[in-house]
């Protein structure tokens, strides 16, 4: 049983941070589950990663906006008797605009990624690591879980979630052999953007983190076995600033910092 090859599962794997994460695993000899809706995407990133390191890499298309493809996926992992030592929940999508305005539909479905299906796979993995006494999981969150986010409510209300979930299960398991280290990485030059409508937004004028040092912070919080990780200073700053001014001061400025760009947001 000790020899049994191990693998790292990364959802949202194919592109950004994820991918990103997946080459610092892979460098490192770690085998990879890449988890994403896009085959194509799945298929270049798993070309990529294969000139990296000796490794193997599944590649499995799901759309985890559906929480049953979060137990599909669970179950036909073990069903092909793979063991995940290292699970990776990055997958997430935002959405921009007042809450008034924006898609319901849409908001439900990213509830049902950036949290239902997050908590179906970190349980449904996470009882198999216990069962093995060893195992680590890294949950991307944002330093939007530490403030409210207007035209982004339901997004920074779902990474708020994420963030004291997190938390809470880390001191569940801390001591039974599992660390569970969230990254709460700030804007970072990704698709992100444009997959939430925010091309329009005042904060695209901003300086945007790389997504390779994102990872960096994760991978080695996650390996020194940390409780979480603000990556860059400025959102290091930022997180601290949180800590001291009310969120209503916040949500305020924020509604501001983020309007569309022809308007005052005032």
């Amino acid at each position: 049983m000790e020899n049994q090859k191990t693998y790292t599962l990364i959802t949202g794997g194919s592109t950004g941070i994820g991918l990103e994460l997946a080459k610092l695993f892979a460098k490192d000899g770690h085998h990879l589950i890449l988890v994403a809706r896009d085959e194509n995407e799945l298929s270049k990133a798993a070309d990529e990663l294969k000139s990296i390191g000796d490794i193997e890499v599944i590649t499995i298309s799901k759309d985890l906006f559906h929480m049953e493809q979060a137990y599909e996926l669970h179950q036909e992992i073990t069903q092909r008797n793979l063991t995940v030592d290292i699970l990776v929940n990055n997958a997430g999508h935002g959405w921009y605009g007042e809450f008034k305005d924006t898609d319901l539909e849409m908001e439900l479905k990213i509830i049902h990624l950036n949290i239902c299906s997050l908590v179906i796979i970190t349980k449904r993995f996470l009882k198999d690591m216990l069962s093995r006494g060893s195992g680590k999981i890294l949950n991307t969150s944002s330093i939007a879980a530490r403030f409210p986010g207007p035209w982004q409510s339901v997004y920074h209300g779902t990474k708020a979630f994420v963030q004291s979930f997190t938390e809470a299960i880390g001191a569940e398991v801390k001591e039974q052999g599992i660390v569970v280290t969230a990254l709460l990485p700030g804007p970072t030059d990704t698709d992100f953007f444009n997959k939430a409508q925010m091309l329009e937004s005042k904060v695209m004028d901003n300086k945007m983190s790389d997504p390779a040092d994102v990872a960096k912070a994760g991978y080695e919080a996650l390996m020194k076995g940390d409780d979480m990780v603000v990556a860059g200073l400025k959102n290091k700053m930022q997180a601290a600033q949180s800590a001291i001014t009310p969120d209503s001061k916040l949500a305020e400025k924020t509604y501001k910092d983020q309007a569309p760009k022809d308007e005052s947001g005032t």
